[in-house]
């Protein structure tokens, strides 16, 4: 029984979409019923249909009609209009005096609709899922002196850059008199008592408004975390499959879904600004274009209507009977070209949404499977963001054990926006794990043991300062503490004065690594070694890129020629371009197209001619995700950003936009490209030779009007549901 109310709820979406399908399937009751009344009774004149017949009449006026206004409105939006088959079609069955075949092509015109609308919606089900998820409303707190209002009505106190009762809160602090108690009372007023908010649409709120997100929420725009965490999942912006935990300060991203606490936020973005915002123009952008192989298939539907012509013709002239003409054309259909072609371009662009890659035509897809070379950089994008640290060298002396270091200079570097800050910082969690852990078994062997903040999850901060350019300093647990240059950390201890790093440390780094200081209470304490580690999956991206045919991979980079052979060697790329100034890599991208430009051949030349692309050209990507590769981003066929969802200037000047920060999405997204190509071909030349081999059948009178018209339908179906397959993962 629930398969049945299924099915019947189901067909009324359909019969909404397209209303006059029913009418159409209703109208063949009074068509039977009456095929043959007709009150007025026999006339003179030859033609003189029955009451129904003259139901049929009225349909197809209706239909023929109906469809010129839609090849005008194609036209109008440079799409081919060679609906004329089908209106040629239903008229010469109405000469013939075939009401049943009228009927019957009446009946396939608007469940051809239907089925094209099912079809566009499902290739577009991840797009579409995006949409949806935008955010519409957002809760701006009304409490006196906080927000935006505040801001403008030049408090000083409870201004919107300091916040007022909404001052963000290091992730660092703990509850006593840091700062943590400020986040917590800010957490309470807006999230956890009386709320205080206005719910007002997005696009009304302004920078500075102080948000309330309650759990389940959507995160209306970008901002700056500001209860003491928050859990987030993000994956409607970067596919990331479990929730991230967030702290004070953090950035939180509009259309990020909020865990199951309530959290406050400052909007540092306005609701047209915000990163959700440019997914949805993205997607947007996407959905509106039409592939060059797309536009060629448009063009390509006039020769075959033309053929449809010329076959129905001839087996007119031939055999003398005006019926075959008919019995050809209601057999004819371009639907192949002009629906299974953008449905299959459709689908594959939503399979790449759904793995995290954002495109911004459906050109880019065409490009994506023809790649035949790949310029990557290399620090953040074959290497991992950040660089790892690789070991600690401590001054002779030094009381204080390596996880002890490593903790106080990762806390102090979580401030820093230096290159080298996050992955200290990473180090510094994981040491002061460890410490953790060897406190709760009991150990109290280490020098602050009954310090205060020893064995707390979080040490406690204080005074942080950052000289740009030279380090950061701050009070950890009651220690001065220093982290950045030799010159900066060693700064007034007169043991040092005068000596230079290599005086302490003669242990020469290797080309790849570099190194940061730290000093303890006015005293050099260690040396930080980190280097560019390959990302986990960069060697068997590579691997992957030269199975799939892509003949050339390049590495460019600002780097020293020795760090980045260390890092070619171990990802497995040859072809090393180092030392490189921002002109140079895009002269170098530049060059690529010239060197590798094969002879173009006969069929490419008309392709040319007829969509204005080469379809045989080599196409060059660069893959970055820095901000100086912007340029060369925009230069190449194809500029690939990796990021983690935020949006950066060179996501804003790439073509494709990795989500999730993986670089094994590259050789993904030139296979879902390949096999939405190839997909589509399939649909297309499965359509059209049924549609031809049928078509001559009609031709020698083997296939009847109306099971011709019945037959047209299932051949669209056919190639319809084969370009959607282009949704399945099958690589």
């Amino acid at each position: 029984m629930g398969a049945i109310v299924t099915f019947f709820k189901k067909a009324w979406e359909v019969c909404k979409l397209v209303p006059p399908l029913p009418v159409t399937v209703l109208a063949v009751i009074p068509f039977a019923l009456l095929g043959s009344y007709r009150p007025w009774g026999e006339t003179p004149w030859q033609f003189n249909p029955s009451l129904g017949q003259w139901i049929v009449i009225l349909l197809v006026a209706y239909t023929v009609i109906d469809t010129l206004r839609g090849m005008v409105d194609d036209i109008r939006h440079g799409h081919v209009g060679v609906d004329i088959l089908a209106v040629v079609a239903i008229l010469s069955t109405l000469a013939v005096q075939e009401y049943w075949a009228s009927w019957a092509i009446v009946l396939m015109i608007f469940s051809g609709e239907a089925i094209e609308e099912y079809a566009q919606a499902k290739a577009k089900s991840s797009l579409t899922e995006l949409m949806k998820a935008a955010p519409v409303t957002a809760h701006v707190t009304r409490l006196p002196g906080v927000g935006a209002d505040a801001a403008r009505a030049g408090g000083s106190a409870r201004s919107a850059g300091d916040g007022g009762d909404f001052r963000p809160v290091a992730a660092s602090g703990t509850g006593d008199g840091t700062g943590a108690g400020t986040g917590a009372q800010a957490g309470r007023a807006a999230g956890e008592g009386d709320l205080h908010f206005e719910t007002v649409p997005v696009g009304q709120v302004k920078l500075g408004d102080v948000l309330v997100v309650l759990p389940g929420e959507t995160v209306p725009v970008d901002g700056e975390l500001l209860s003491v965490s928050a859990t987030l999942d993000l994956s409607n912006i970067n596919g990331e499959p479990l929730p991230r935990e967030v702290y004070a300060g953090a950035r939180v991203m509009s259309g990020a879904i909020n865990g199951s606490t309530t959290l406050t936020m400052r909007a540092t973005e306005l609701a047209r600004d915000s990163q959700y915002q440019r997914i949805l123009e993205l997607v947007s952008s996407a959905q509106n274009s039409r592939a060059t192989v797309v536009r060629t298939a448009d063009l390509l539907a006039v020769p075959f209507t033309v053929v449809s012509f010329l076959i129905a013709g001839c087996a007119w002239i031939i055999s003398g009977d005006p019926v075959r003409f008919a019995q050809v054309l209601v057999i004819a259909t371009p639907c192949p070209l002009l629906i299974a072609a953008p449905v299959a371009y459709i689908a594959g662009t939503g399979r790449l949404a759904r793995s995290g890659i954002l495109i911004k035509t459906q050109e880019v897809l065409e490009y994506l499977g023809r790649v035949s070379h790949v310029f990557f950089d290399k620090t953040g994008t074959l290497t991992v963001k950040k660089p790892q640290v690789v070991r600690l060298e401590r001054v002779d002396g030094e009381t204080y054990d390596d996880d002890h270091i490593l903790t106080m200079a990762g806390v102090v570097e979580t401030y820093s926006v230096h290159i080298l800050a996050q992955g200290i910082a990473k180090a510094g969690a994981e040491a002061l794990d460890r410490l953790n852990a060897k406190y709760a078994a009991g150990q109290r062997l280490c020098p602050e043991a009954d310090q205060p903040g020893h064995g707390t999850d979080r040490p406690v901060v204080r005074g942080v300062t950052e000289d740009s350019g030279n380090g950061v300093a701050a009070e950890v647990n009651g220690h001065r503490v220093r982290v950045g240059r030799f010159a900066y950390v060693t700064e007034g201890e007169a043991a040092m004065a005068g000596r230079a790093a290599a005086d302490v440390f003669p242990h020469a780094l290797a080309a790849d690594e570099m190194s940061t200081f730290v000093s303890i209470d006015g005293r050099l304490a260690a040396r930080i070694v980190l280097k560019d580690v390959p990302r986990a999956n960069a060697k068997a991206t590579l691997a992957r890129l030269r199975e799939l045919g892509v003949g050339h991979l390049s590495m460019l980079t600002g780097d020293k020629a020795a760090s980045a052979q260390v890092i070619a060697g171990e990802v497995g790329i040859d072809d090393v371009r180092a030392e490189l100034f921002p002109e140079d890599k895009l002269t170098a991208v530049r060059n690529a197209t010239v060197e590798q430009a094969p002879r173009q051949p006969w069929w490419d030349k008309i392709v040319q001619k007829l969509a204005g692309e080469s379809l045989s050209r080599p196409i060059t990507m660069m893959v970055g995700d820095g901000v100086n590769d912007a340029p060369v981003l925009a230069a190449a066929d194809i500029g690939m950003a990796i990021t983690d969802g935020t949006s950066t200037a060179a996501s804003e000047s790439a073509q494709v936009v990795i989500m999730n920060d993986d670089i094994g999405a590259v050789p993904r997204a030139i296979g879902i490209a390949r096999r939405t190509k190839r997909v589509m071909l399939q649909a297309v030349c499965v359509g059209l030779g049924l549609s031809i081999v049928a078509m001559v059948c009609a031709a020698f009178n083997l296939i009847p009007t109306v099971a011709g018209a019945f037959l047209q339908e299932a051949i669209d179906v056919v190639s319809i549901l084969w370009a959607l397959t282009a949704l399945f993962d099958r690589d």
